[in-house]
């Protein structure tokens, strides 16, 4: 799907023109924007002092190499793209120069492209673009499709809009990005999300280079995931039946991503988190007790119910086919409410004194753990899982397989100490403690820069351990309305500091005029974020 600007007419443009000469005529914004500068920051750029003209009617990409549907559709997608943005800028050029036009960049793919992006992928990309002769020469050239895809959203962003044109220098750039997981998490279970807000959520990951999306599916207030096995869990746990994401949206979204070079791992939270799930499976949850009677409520999953565990089986088979990324986030974060049912069942406490662990519910949680482990390991298509940093808080023994996944005390540098602990013990970790989007309001961007992953005591080895983090967007306070602004452009800091070299990551106030830069390009792609600073954007008069 290719996302246009809206239609200028001729009053919107002299519109334009005269509050474009008003504000030339004075006003103090906070941050001056910069032209042409990528985000995020390449490894390596190069600049020539020689200048082209791109005329998007008179431009195309052209596969020389390896070519397949990925490579076919993103092509397709930039140039509408750079086709939609042009007529924005303040520039006068009319009418293309004979010379130092650069009409064709070719797109180099070195390999067969791979179907399904995934955890060890390679992303790096080089750009040449130079005057040959009278004409300009463009090359984008990967290894990878995934680095292809990254390659154009760079060229996209290096060129400057003119008028009904575009400007572009000379430049050069290698990059790769410094961590291979960089995520955003989103919420679908407090507030429902529409399809069309997840792709739109995907389009902006694209375009900052974020590489996993981490669905957060259901949780206590809603369990909008379809399943054919066991449709009385949406039937009967979702808000409404309007509320739910089939087999077929799935398939769209994963389908949206992959083109995008976004991997999706979704997230099935146990033994907590589950209230409802309860409704459409009877005897999964734990029935909590006022004195000698339920009280009818429900808590965390039942672990003394070994039907439970087959039909977590059965249930996660389901969900593997219809993710195929290799990965699968098994959550097991910690909720009071359900360590009190757990307390309070009679049965759960017969059961506990049979196996002569009588009051010790950590090891309880820890057999249910491992059972879950038991009944995942054979998994189709999986590889590996992640689990929230409170299972391996409990002590218990993870398979070298799982990813540990690092939230707690997101206000404080205590995430350091887990890292440290975590990978001392050889455990893979990815990390969001600094990066909850939604416990923020305003102008946040510049904290996001002080955490980084590896910034952590420990050996090289441990650091390497550290796969990279995410940016978490939880629903409590976000839904369709807002999960843009919540977003973006704060997360595009985060991206920055997953992507870039750790000393181009270190000074948020000189990364302010290409955010900027950057804000207004998102905009002027049609994508409604919010304001940064006390600035204006060529777009603002078209909204």
């Amino acid at each position: 799907m290719v996302r246009t600007r809206r239609g200028v007419d001729e009053l919107q443009l002299a519109v334009y023109t005269a509050m474009t000469i008003a504000v030339w005529a004075g006003g103090n914004p906070d941050v001056i924007p910069t032209s042409g500068e990528i985000w995020p920051r390449p490894r390596e750029i190069k600049r020539g002092f020689m200048t082209m003209v791109v005329d998007p009617m008179d431009f195309r990409f052209v596969a020389t190499d390896y070519t397949c549907d990925i490579l076919k559709q993103a092509m397709a997608r930039y140039q509408g793209m750079i086709t939609s943005q042009s007529s924005f800028g303040p520039g006068c050029l009319k009418e293309p120069p004979t010379k130092n036009t650069l009409r064709v960049v070719q797109v180099r793919l070195g390999s067969e492209c791979e179907v399904y992006p995934h955890q060890d992928m390679d992303e790096s990309y080089e750009i040449k673009v130079n005057i040959s002769s009278t004409y300009g020469s463009g090359i984008i050239t990967s290894q990878s499709i995934w680095g292809i895809l990254r390659g154009l959203e760079s060229f996209a962003q290096l060129l400057i809009p003119d008028g009904s044109l575009y400007k572009l220098t000379a430049t050069t750039i290698k990059d790769y990005p410094r961590y291979s997981h960089r995520g955003i998490m989103i919420d679908t279970a407090r507030h429902y999300l529409p399809v069309r807000k997840i792709e739109e959520m995907l389009d902006l990951m694209a375009m900052n280079k974020f590489n996993v999306l981490h669905w957060h599916i259901v949780d206590d207030q809603s369990f909008p995931y379809q399943s054919n096995k066991f449709p009385d869990l949406s039937e009967k746990g979702a808000y409404s039946k309007y509320h739910i994401y089939t087999g077929l949206d799935i398939a769209e979204i994963v389908e949206y991503a992959r083109v995008r070079g976004i991997r999706i791992i979704p997230e099935f939270d146990t033994p907590e988190h589950m209230k409802s799930w309860g409704p459409g499976q009877p005897g999964l949850l734990t029935s909590c007790y006022k004195g000698d009677e339920p009280d009818g409520t429900y808590g965390a999953i039942d672990p003394t119910n070994e039907k439970n565990y087959e039909f977590l089986k059965s249930f996660l088979e389901e969900v593997s086919d219809r993710f195929p990324d290799d990965h699968l986030h098994l959550g097991g974060d910690s909720a009071l409410e359900g360590l009190r049912c757990w307390k309070s069942n009679p049965n759960i406490t017969k059961y506990m004194e049979k196996l002569g662990i009588e009051g010790r519910y950590d090891v309880l949680r820890a057999m249910y753990t491992q059972r879950l482990f038991d009944v995942t390991w054979d998994l189709p298509n999986k590889k590996s899982f992640l689990v929230w940093e409170d299972v391996f808080d409990r002590g218990i023994e993870l398979p070298k397989n799982v990813i540990v996944h690092i939230w707690i005390l997101h206000y404080l540098d205590f995430w350091k100490q887990s890292l440290r602990e975590i990978t001392s013990f050889g455990y893979r970790a990815i990390m969001s403690s600094c990066w909850y989007l939604s416990d923020y309001v305003g102008n946040n961007w510049r904290r996001f820069y002080a955490c980084d992953p590896r910034d952590f005591e420990g050996t090289q080895e441990q650091k390497n351990l550290v796969l990279g983090g995410e940016a978490c967007v939880w629903g409590e306070h976000v839904d369709a309305t807002n999960i843009i602004q919540t977003t973006w452009p704060s997360a595009c800091a985060i991206g920055e500091r997953l992507w870039s070299s750790s000393k181009d990551t270190t000074d948020p106030e000189a990364a302010a005029p290409r955010l900027e830069e950057h804000r207004c390009r998102l905009l002027q792609r049609g994508y409604s974020v919010r304001p940064v600073f006390s600035s204006y954007c060529d777009t603002d008069v078209y909204l």
